[in-house]
């Protein structure tokens, strides 16, 4: 199985969009106001976000029922993958006071019944939890971090066959960035780049095996002393 080109050979984006609820526009626009977004209009930020959505359902062939979304910051794409499965366990992870704090006061006034969870903490040490450990579907990373440091840190979270999506800067060399041979030492395994709306880019990839128990390192050594 391999996710190529683009998503879909019709644009998707006017029923993806249509998916979103308007309390997470109220959400992400007030995320927005506090600096948590960067300087991309929030309506860019949405549409990036639906990206990672039909990345996921691409190479899933449906909606997964748990994700992790690392780094998750003021709520992209964490809070429009919620929009899009509401019925789907997810995960929110950041280790920024500020940004957890107000998303846990954001998504504490829903009452749509689903299940989604705000978790301040490093990614390394969340990676080492066996709450959390091999449980998700899918992980998603949007600035987490470089490659060969998101998958340390995402790898392991990843159920066998689970998913991760990873967003790409334009016209980076994927084999540079995401090399075979260090992907396989974490379990992970290229399934292909994909587009999306012909302004968006992801790595997608998948759990072919059992990550390492070694892995992740402890806080701050992926970064120091990188995989690849």
């Amino acid at each position: 199985m391999r996710v190529e080109g683009s998503v879909g050979a019709d644009s998707p984006l006017p029923a993806l969009r249509a998916r979103v609820e308007s309390e997470v526009v109220d959400t992400l626009t007030r995320s927005a106001l506090h600096g948590f977004l960067g300087s991309m209009p929030v309506e860019e930020q949405i549409d990036h976000a639906l990206g990672f959505v039909a990345a996921a359902e691409a190479a899933l062939g449906r909606a997964p029922t748990t994700a992790a979304d690392l780094g998750t910051g003021g709520g992209v794409p964490g809070l429009i993958l919620h929009s899009c499965w509401p019925t789907c366990r997810l995960v929110l992870v950041d280790g920024n006071e500020r940004r957890t704090d107000f998303l846990v006061a954001e998504v504490a006034g829903w009452t749509d019944g689903s299940e989604i969870m705000v978790v301040r903490g490093r990614a390394e040490e969340i990676g080492r939890d066996r709450t959390y450990r091999g449980t998700f579907e899918l992980v998603t990373a949007r600035s987490f971090g470089r490659p060969s440091v998101t998958v340390e840190c995402g790898a392991p979270l990843l159920s066998s066959g689970g998913v991760m999506v990873v967003s790409e800067p334009p016209g980076d060399d994927t084999e540079r960035r995401w090399p075979e041979g260090g992907l396989e030492e974490l379990g992970l395994s290229p399934l292909g780049r994909t587009r999306f709306d012909d302004r968006f880019g992801y790595q997608v990839l998948i759990k072919s095996e059992e990550t390492p128990e070694r892995y992740p390192r402890r806080v701050g050594v992926p970064a120091k002393r990188p995989l690849f």
